[in-house]
């Protein structure tokens, strides 16, 4: 069944007469006419009695009128729920990322992307790049925020470069390093440290490094969180290395005397490359 029949039959019943139901729908009369009379036909019964007052409902035309009404407001009301979704009024955002980003680098943005859209529902996910590229792959999340790895990603997946990073060392009071902005590889020789969980992007980039330089720390503690990490130091349980993206002056991290770039990374923005994102998703990339 047709649309415009269905809004001219309202028009007409709402009006009580043709001619000022043409006008207020911007048609002509004999349009009109011919379209309530096909829906006529149509349902198998009159709807109107043509008087020579104008057009009065039939009982099964009264029946009829409160359906369609609620049937067109329903109809009108999803049209405009897309229309929302085309200008980022309404529907979800997910989004993935480790430690510094979920901690440090999205929430500004979400702020800022919540001001702008507070229709739409966010979700973020705290996981390490692994888990996050599997999860956007799946389909879980729109986007994630990764440490851009060596080796390539999986397939229909790609990567854009957003921000570059670099690890630090902080110490706890009173360690030997403390008021100092260099240190060896050597000075961490049978230093108690505390580092991320084992398998994580951050973490094999600290491994590699510390092999790399012979060393052979005293792992203390092994923790996910960048505020759980910072804490410990605090407390004086060990050293640890953390984004300088967490540090609350640039002063308070510590790099390498040598090869202070074996510790940068680069993080990225990743998403499935065979889906066209959501307004939302395209909103957020662009305030990225």
């Amino acid at each position: 069944m047709e649309l415009t029949p269905l809004r001219s039959f309202v028009a007409v019943a709402r009006e009580g007469h043709m001619t000022r139901a043409a006008r207020s729908l911007g048609l002509t009369q004999p349009a009109v006419s011919g379209q309530v009379a096909r829906l006529e036909e149509e349902l198998g019964t009159a709807l109107f009695h043509r008087t020579p007052k104008g057009m009065e409902l039939t009982a099964a035309g009264a029946a009829f009128l409160d359906h369609v009404e609620r049937a067109l407001v329903d109809l009108d009301d999803g049209v405009s729920a897309v229309a929302a979704l085309q200008g980022v009024q309404l529907g979800t955002l997910s989004l993935g990322g480790g430690a510094t980003a979920t901690t440090y680098l999205l929430p500004p943005l979400l702020r800022t992307f919540h001001e702008r859209f507070p229709g739409v529902r966010l979700y973020v996910r705290e996981a390490g790049s692994r888990a996050v590229i599997e999860a956007v792959q799946a389909g879980e999340l729109d986007l994630g925020v990764i440490t851009v790895p060596e080796e390539p990603l999986p397939a229909r997946l790609v990567v854009k470069p957003w921000v570059d990073d670099e690890l630090v060392l902080i110490v706890p009071p009173g360690h030997d390093l403390r008021g100092k902005e260099r240190f060896r590889w050597s000075d961490l020789a049978g230093q108690q440290l505390v580092l991320f969980e084992a398998g994580s992007a951050v973490r094999r980039r600290i491994d590699g490094a510390l092999e790399r330089a012979g060393v052979v720390p005293q792992i203390v503690m092994e923790l996910r969180s960048l505020e759980s990490i910072q804490q410990m130091v605090a407390q004086g349980i060990g050293a640890a290395f953390v984004s300088r993206f967490a540090l609350h002056e640039p002063s308070d991290g510590l790099v390498p005397t040598h090869g202070a770039g074996q510790l940068r990374r680069q993080l990225g923005v990743v998403r499935r490359a065979d889906r066209r994102p959501s307004p939302a998703t395209r909103a957020f990339l662009e305030l990225m």
